[in-house]
């Protein structure tokens, strides 16, 4: 699954990281090399792949998932530029990621049960929330879809923009039931 490409600043990213409330510190890969998990037992490592110098590397790196007391691990995602990446509780990942100047997305990665896996992006999150939040969404040209925290089975989100549609910015808490194909969203007062 490619992670995409991250092209803002880490004052941007910094706001970001003040903002999550996971259970334990957010790292920026590949400025980090490895990120373990509360209780040690799992580390998401950064992979800089090698390759013959005719091809085009030094941009596009790798997370891994390895557990150090088996040696066993498996490639979570391909990414260009910054992951921001965070534990919530021992069983879950959160990397939300910019895709450029415009956009953001969040992926989830259960690392017990792969079902729970998922990838909140704009067409996923038009197609999840309520009629009426979805042409805020389409008519903006800049829509940001950010992790906050997971309380029990609930990942909460950050999802905010502007463009022609709300030139002034809009800003919604949204919530994601993990398993299920719904989305809450409300306009914070």
């Amino acid at each position: 699954m490619p992670c995409g490409r991250v092209v803002l600043g880490v004052p941007v990213l910094v706001a970001l990281l003040l903002t999550s409330s996971f259970a334990g510190p957010v790292a920026l890969f590949p400025r980090t090399n490895e990120l373990a998990s509360p209780d040690g037992r799992l580390i998401v490592r950064n992979v800089t792949p090698d390759a013959p110098a005719a091809e085009f590397v030094g941009s596009f790196h790798s997370l891994w998932l390895t557990e150090p007391s088996t040696g066993l691990s498996r490639k979570l995602c391909d990414y260009v530029g910054i992951a921001a990446v965070a534990w919530s509780g021992d069983d879950f990942l959160v990397i939300t990621e910019y895709l450029g100047k415009r956009t953001s997305r969040v992926l989830l990665f259960d690392v017990s049960q792969a079902e729970h896996s998922a990838v909140l992006d704009l067409p996923t999150l038009i197609r999840l929330i309520p009629v009426q939040f979805r042409d805020g969404l389409r008519q903006n040209d800049h829509v940001f879809i950010e992790a906050s925290e997971i309380v029990t089975e609930n990942l909460k989100l950050r999802v905010w923009g502007y463009g022609q549609h709300d030139p002034n910015g809009f800003s919604w808490r949204c919530e994601y039931t993990l398993g299920h194909d719904a989305v809450s969203c409300h306009e914070p007062k």
